[in-house]
Parts: structure tokens; C-alpha cells; sequence
């Protein structure tokens, strides 16, 4: 097995495995703020090419394992995060390079069941081979959504409830490593995302309210997110954005909470301000649904 580059990895430079969105950026951003070399390694068909460009780069394919660690110990890293969106691959959409062929009965057993378990396959791989997997909040903690409203509007009594409820539910299907958000209005689940991820989930919702199939005015209900019980931390945080704050607004729900510091964001001032156009707020709360 080849090793990665023994020393302190946290001395050396960032390997930022980047999907979809705009967290990978986020994340890079912040660890160049702090002085830390960061390499992005941009999945083709998801990384932006005209962010990817403004740092050191790689672009590689799903299921090319072997490129990215030589590349990778190329470049001295050792860390390794993995963020950004990324609608699972069928297994005859890899393209698996000859390392990750020798691991093919592996392959086959990770996508045997739900992205956590998936997932966390990838990091013990990697793991393997000499790399220290860490969660973006790892590396920027600052992406983290604090506890307490991060605007101007406060949810009252009956949004504080379906939060509650919505928590509640997220607990129930996590346990079976299914999505990370829900709609409640007046304790009602109107919606619990699929594979589809919460944008669509929420373009749902307002298909659902213009079409009279949700009886509740604009304006009541709330979007919840949160990790799944015992998820691997390190992958796959619920996360929230500016397109969040809008897919929210347009499905005319009243706002957003998340579980704070369990919980990325992107672009976060942006989100705000967006939030506050909008009329909507956006609270991180405890566990239990609490916030001070």
C-alpha cells in the first residue's frame, strides 16, 4: 500500500474534494485565511470551472481513486475534505480507474444502502491509504450556523412547534439513512426529502401550495434540517444558502431552522440579506428544537 507523506498534516496542504455549489469555495476560502495551502480536486460534471480556476486544481472523475492519490501525495496532502453537491452516481456512471477496480467487491457492497453508509465506505478507503479524512467544519469552523435567529425576523409560537415536530420526524426516518429535511406547517409534514435534495424538495412545496394541494396561507410553515442520528460527521452536513432562502420564500413557506453548529452554510451574509428580503427568518437551534 502506498503511504501518504508521514509529519503533522495539518502542516500540509488541503486536499478539498469539491461537488456542486458553492460550499468547496467556502471552505477553501476560509482555510486560505488561515495561512493553509489548499489543492481543490473538482469532480467533473459538478465543480464550477470558473471558481475551481482561482486556486491549485485537479480535475478528476468519480471512481478514479488511483489518480487522486497520486496526485494527491503529489501535492503533499494528507487532509482530505469532501463537500459539495452530488446526486449519487449509478455504479455504471463511475469511472473506475484500476485501483478502484482491485476494491470492486468493496465498491459493490458501499452502495449497498443509503449515502451515510456509502459515504463513510469512501472515508475508511481513504483512510487506507494514508489520508486523514475531516469534516469541513473541521477545517472552517466558522461555516457552522450559530445558534439563534441570524436576522431580522424571529419565528413565533406556532413556527416554534413545527420546528419541534419537524425535528422530531428527522430523528425518526435518519435512523434509517433517509434525508436530512422536512416541511411542517401546523404540525402537518407536507414534505420529506428524497433523492431529490431540498431545493427540489421545495420546488415540490410551491407546485404543491399553487396547485391547491396545500391548504395552509402563504406564509405558515418551516423548512427543517438536521444531521441524521450517528451520521459520519466528517461527510454530507445539512447545509443552507442563498438558493435555500429562495426555494423557501418561493414555496411561501415562513422560514428556515437548522440544527445550529451541526449545520453548514454558504455565504452566510448573503443568506441574511436574502432572508430578510424575502420576510423569512432563519434561526439555528439545539437539538430539542430550542434556542436562546
Amino acid at each position: 500500500m502506498n503511504e501518504a507523506p508521514a509529519g503533522d498534516p495539518s502542516d500540509r496542504p488541503l486536499a478539498v474534494v469539491c461537488g456542486g455549489g458553492s460550499l468547496p469555495y467556502a471552505v477553501a476560502a476560509a482555510a486560505s485565511a488561515r495561512g493553509r495551502r489548499v489543492v481543490l480536486f473538482a469532480l467533473r460534471g459538478w465543480a464550477d470551472a470558473a471558481r475551481v480556476s482561482s486556486y491549485s486544481h485537479h480535475w478528476i472523475a468519480i471512481g478514479q481513486l488511483g489518480r487522486f492519490r497520486r496526485l494527491a501525495q503529489r501535492e503533499g496532502c494528507r487532509d482530505v475534505v469532501c463537500i459539495g453537491s452530488l446526486v449519487r452516481p449509478s455504479l455504471s456512471q463511475l469511472r473506475l480507474d484500476l485501483e478502484a477496480l482491485k476494491l470492486l467487491p468493496r465498491v459493490f457492497a458501499a452502495f449497498r444502502g443509503g449515502d451515510d453508509h456509502l459515504l463513510s465506505a469512501v472515508g475508511r478507503i481513504l483512510g487506507e491509504h494514508g489520508f486523514r479524512l475531516l469534516g469541513a467544519h473541521e477545517v472552517a469552523p466558522e461555516i457552522l450556523v450559530p445558534e439563534g435567529v441570524l436576522g431580522r425576523v424571529r419565528p413565533g409560537a406556532r413556527d416554534r412547534a413545527d420546528i419541534a415536530r419537524g425535528l422530531t420526524i428527522l430523528d425518526a426516518i435518519g435512523r434509517f439513512d433517509i434525508g436530512q429535511a422536512a416541511v411542517i406547517a401546523n404540525n402537518h409534514c407536507i414534505a420529506v426529502e428524497g433523492a431529490e435534495g431540498t431545493d427540489q424538495m421545495l420546488d415540490r412545496v410551491a407546485v404543491m401550495r399553487q396547485s391547491g394541494r396545500i391548504r395552509t396561507a402563504s406564509g405558515a410553515g418551516v423548512l427543517v434540517k438536521a444531521p441524521k442520528p450517528g451520521q459520519d460527521r466528517r461527510f454530507d452536513l445539512p447545509s443552507i444558502g442563498p438558493v435555500t432562502v429562495a426555494g423557501t420564500t418561493a414555496a411561501g413557506l415562513a422560514g428556515i431552522a437548522v440544527v445550529a453548529g451541526s449545520t453548514v452554510a454558504a455565504e452566510i451574509e448573503r443568506l441574511i440579506a436574502e432572508a430578510d428580503r424575502g420576510g423569512i427568518f432563519v434561526v439555528g437551534v439545539r437539538e430539542d428544537g430550542a434556542f436562546d
